[in-house]
């Protein structure tokens, strides 16, 4: 029997994070990674078969653990708070998770999604195909309600909460407890007239 491995691979995942946040994608190299965990070069490679796929698990999970709360939010009723609430949920994700929040703001055109193998590459098209769905479902709906145009709504839905937390985490930091009361508000403001 042999020993149990002294790594998992969320400690990789969470050490390449870290690098990223700290030095962007060029940082987050299967060295820099394997020592920022402590661990030797090799060990990283029965994890991960090589940097595309060790991005490719970094993003997954980033985006799998965010999407989880926001569909949430989007699927709570009346329509109009499931909108402030999904708005405020990005500011709330983004203040406990920065850097994975840097990490979503790049995007996976950052982590060399072009090189990820078809399997996760279908993978992160699945994410994306499921929050396309889950957002196309409520614009609709408050469409219908409020009379706003997809426009209007895209903005107070999506392009607000981005822009809120983006000059925070660009500069590293988590956006302050304000803003997600800030976000929540100009969203119902926006919503409401």
């Amino acid at each position: 029997m042999g020993r149990p491995p002294l790594h998992t691979a969320d400690d990789f995942l969470d050490a390449a994070v870290r690098l990223f946040a700290a030095e962007g994608a060029a940082g987050v190299t299967m060295s820099a990674v394997a020592r920022e965990v402590g661990a030797p070069s090799g060990s990283i490679y029965h994890r991960f078969a090589g940097r595309p796929a060790l991005l490719a698990a970094v993003w997954l999970r980033t985006v799998t653990r965010f999407q989880r709360d926001y569909l949430e939010a989007l699927e709570q009723e009346p329509v109009l708070e499931a909108a402030v609430e999904a708005a405020a949920q990005v500011v709330r994700w983004c203040r406990a998770h920065p850097a994975e929040g840097k990490l979503l703001y790049a995007g996976n055109r950052a982590l060399g999604v072009e090189d990820w193998d078809a399997e996760d590459s279908a993978r992160a098209e699945d994410a994306n195909s499921r929050l396309d769905t889950a957002i196309t479902k409520v614009v609709r709906r408050l469409r219908a309600q409020t009379g706003r145009s997809t426009d209007e709504l895209m903005l107070a839905l999506v392009d607000l909460p981005y822009a809120a937390v983006r000059r925070h985490l660009d500069r590293g930091e988590a956006p302050p407890p304000r803003t997600v009361d800030l976000v929540a508000r100009t969203t119902r403001t926006l919503l409401s007239g």
